[in-house]
């Protein structure tokens, strides 16, 4: 053991031998209560004890006691170890082993990294100094301000304040929960970037995306590949999403589609709005509405699809579309200008030119309503200037028209239409299918009869103003009713005829 004196004298002696030898870019020794060195260990190496402080370039190291290896220019450290740069970034351990050469340091056991407001827990940490990198491989947590970060490795950059996370990544939050796979984190911005499978957990929705970024500062995100925001009975994906948590808004934008598992409803487009409370929805751009039935499912297309929540307590919504309304069912098709949904009480309303189509007949009015049962059509309004055309030849129609008609239907298929007032008839009467003669006439009230979607009898309420023709007979001006319009070009198809 080297007297306290003499061992001062002695660390004097080295430091100023080191500082002429390298020039000043050798590890320093600046204080310690004792300096052992046995020239004949075979280590060459100084062990220094109590109150070690060392210094190298810009960073200060302290530690209970040491083994200094002058020359590689290498320290292992012991005790309550610590290594600082400047008065921002501090590092804590139970070890260091710290390369003057390479300048990095190796930190093991309870290992603390503090920068500024961020600090980094792990059992072992690999930190090079002039690259301001720290490194972990197994497991780590990092605290800035109220977000907590765990991941199985990871890197921290402190001159550009970024965590870069890797394998089995979370991210906690009073407000939520990120799951992911690959993960980076600004500690300035709080800017969380995803690179992998990635979920947002929270009480109130559900978040995934393969790409994109959090901020968790102001709570606004941007979501890429695979995303799709969910909240109970409701879905908003697309291929890349843009949502404020504060103030429940999403935007969406290519291959979007909104499901509503409380209406059966899918509403797909290339761009939409959303707002969760109370539940508002916007689709534009090829927009679309796919309503799931008993039966079967009703596509609907319109320029713009809006959903709106009328009632959250009850559930209740209105969906509206907007300018050049079709839609396809394989039993009944129609198109509109424009058309609302009403969940409070099951109905479709069309504006504007509404036509509707089922098997050979079209029936047009100023307004129609059809209203729903268990998701089947139960009955249906045409309100004013209604007319109903069947097509029974390439050129021969019966028709029938009037103030106003009420449709009765079963298993969706309509077996009654009643006309009240200035009802007016062209009907091609049969025999076993062969057109025997035309029956014109006048009345007020008529009820029409329907089998299999086709038009059987045509029963006249009140006294009729009647004129029987022989087909041969009948006169070809009188062929249309006045307002006669056949829009069979205009007929959806298919589901994919929406779109024409």
């Amino acid at each position: 053991m080297i007297p306290k004196d003499l061992s001062l004298i002695l660390l004097l002696f080295f430091c100023i031998g080191v500082a002429k030898s390298q020039e000043g870019k050798n590890i320093e020794i600046l204080s310690t209560d004792y300096l052992e060195y046995n020239i004949n260990s075979g280590t060459n190496a100084k062990k220094l004890i109590g109150n070690v402080h060392f210094q190298h370039e810009n960073a200060q190291m302290f530690c209970d006691s040491a083994y200094f290896y002058t020359e590689i220019n290498k320290v292992d450290a012991f005790g309550n170890v610590s290594i600082h740069q400047g008065d921002t970034l501090h590092l804590y351990g139970k070890f260091f082993s710290y390369d003057g050469n390479t300048r990095t340091a190796k930190m093991q056991d309870n290992v603390k990294l503090i920068d500024k407001e961020t600090t980094l827990t792990t059992n072992y940490l690999e930190y090079k100094i002039v690259e301001g990198i720290g490194y972990y491989v197994n497991g780590g947590n990092i605290i800035n301000k109220e977000n907590t970060l765990k991941s199985n490795h990871g890197s921290y950059y402190t001159k550009i304040k970024l965590f870069y996370f890797k394998d089995d990544v979370e991210v906690i939050n009073p407000k939520y929960i990120i799951k992911s796979d690959t993960l980076q984190y600004n500690t300035q911005s709080r800017i969380a970037y995803f690179f992998g499978p990635t979920d947002i957990i929270s009480k109130d929705n559900f978040l995934h995306c393969e790409n994109g970024w959090y901020n968790t500062k102001t709570d606004i995100s941007e979501f890429r590949k695979k995303a799709y925001l969910t909240m109970p009975k409701r879905m908003l994906a697309g291929d890349s999403l843009y949502y404020d948590r504060r103030k429940g808004l999403g935007k969406a934008y290519g291959n979007v589609f909104i499901i509503d598992s409380s209406q059966n409803t899918i509403i797909k487009g290339l761009k939409a709005f959303y707002i969760e409370k109370p539940e508002y929805a916007l689709i534009t751009d090829s927009a679309h509405l796919i309503f799931f039935q008993n039966t079967d499912s009703l596509y609907l297309h319109a320029d713009t699809l809006m959903s709106i929540t009328v009632n959250d307590t009850l559930q209740q919504k209105e969906i509206k579309a907007y300018h050049k309304v079709k839609f396809y069912r394989f039993d009944i098709q129609g198109m509109a200008d424009s058309a609302v949904f009403k969940t409070s009480d099951s109905t479709l309303y069309m504006y504007y030119n509404p036509v509707i189509w089922s098997e050979n007949n079209q029936i047009f009015a100023t307004k129609i309503e059809l209203h729903l049962a268990n998701n089947q059509i139960n009955t249906a309004d045409f309100n004013d200037k209604c007319f109903i055309i069947a097509k029974e030849d390439s050129d021969k129609f019966s028709q029938v028209k009037g103030k106003n008609m009420k449709g009765y239907f079963k298993n969706n298929e309509i077996y009654k239409l009643a006309v009240s007032g200035n009802g007016q008839t062209i009907y091609y009467a049969k025999d076993k299918n062969k057109i025997i003669g035309v029956n014109r006439a006048n009345c007020s009230n008529i009820d029409v009869l329907f089998k299999k979607r086709k038009i059987t009898k045509i029963a006249f309420l009140t006294q009729p103003d009647a004129v029987l023709y022989p087909l041969s007979k009948f006169p070809s001006e009188e062929k249309y009713l006045s307002d006669f319009k056949w829009y069979e070009e205009f007929r959806p198809l298919c589901p994919l005829d929406i779109f024409k």
